[in-house]
């Protein structure tokens, strides 16, 4: 199982209002744990974010995230609407 990090305070906050105001993202960032790279439409980005994968964390929320596979740690880098693309 891998450990869920936020990258730095405003995706820490925002993540923590997502998982205050709806239930379904905190089923989803466990799903997202057990394995980061099949769980809630993970697919891998490209172009300027390549090496960066993204996820569904409700019907309108995505994540940005990095994989650490040596260490067991997902890095969210950014959360929100689309427009985080």
């Amino acid at each position: 199982m891998y450990i869920i990090y936020a990258a730095n305070k405003k995706t820490e906050k925002r993540l923590l209002e997502y998982l205050s105001t709806r239930q379904d993202t905190k089923h989803k960032l466990d799903s997202l744990k057990e394995s980061p790279r099949e769980s809630n439409g993970a697919h891998p980005l490209h172009g300027r974010l390549a090496g960066k994968w993204a996820c569904w964390l409700g019907s309108n929320i995505r994540a940005i995230y990095s994989i650490n596979d040596e260490k067991k740690i997902i890095i969210i880098e950014a959360v929100g609407s689309h427009k985080i693309y």
